[in-house]
């Protein structure tokens, strides 16, 4: 990875952590989709980072959300979570003749057919994640659940508009 694509991923990083803490906080649609873009940047990474970087920048990214959302570790935790288990969704989703070095890894360079269950299984799994530690009782198991799904459906569509908007 060059010192170029290094600079991109801080800048992303800041944007990404940034908006969330500031503006996209406050983006929920009827108490039931909560909006948490700052997965973009564990979702949008490289492939060729290596899996220690990429927990220990997803505990960061996490872990600052944290500290300004007063939630204990519940987002680091989530983070964390599809930080570990994305190889294992690049493995599954992986096009027969298998990635180039320098791929980017977004919509526009993956194709839509491989970034959408690549970024809606992750996004999915995280908020899932997220809203059962919450709720912390299988009691509200389906509202809970349909929170997941909707926060998912709003995070990646507005993912994806991102992804077209930048150049």
């Amino acid at each position: 990875m060059s010192s170029r694509d290094i600079i991109i991923q801080v800048l992303n990083f800041f944007l990404f952590v940034t908006a969330q803490i500031l503006l996209v906080r406050n983006f929920v649609l009827f108490d039931t989709a909560f909006c948490f873009i700052y997965v973009a940047f564990i979702l949008l990474l490289p492939l060729e980072i290596g899996p220690a970087l990429i927990l220990f920048l997803a505990f960061g990214s996490g872990l600052l959300v944290d500290l300004f959302y007063d939630t204990l570790g519940i987002h680091a935790a989530a983070s964390v979570l599809i930080a570990f288990l994305r190889p294992q969704v690049v493995k599954v989703i992986t096009p027969r003749g298998g990635y180039e070095a320098s791929m980017n890894v977004s919509a526009k360079s993956m194709g839509l057919d491989w970034f959408i269950p690549y970024a809606f299984t992750l996004i999915f799994i995280h908020h899932a994640t997220l809203f059962f530690i919450e709720a912390s009782n299988w009691g509200l198991f389906w509202p809970t659940l349909i929170k997941a799904v909707c926060s998912t459906l709003f995070t990646g569509i507005l993912l994806l508009i991102l992804q077209y908007f930048k150049k």
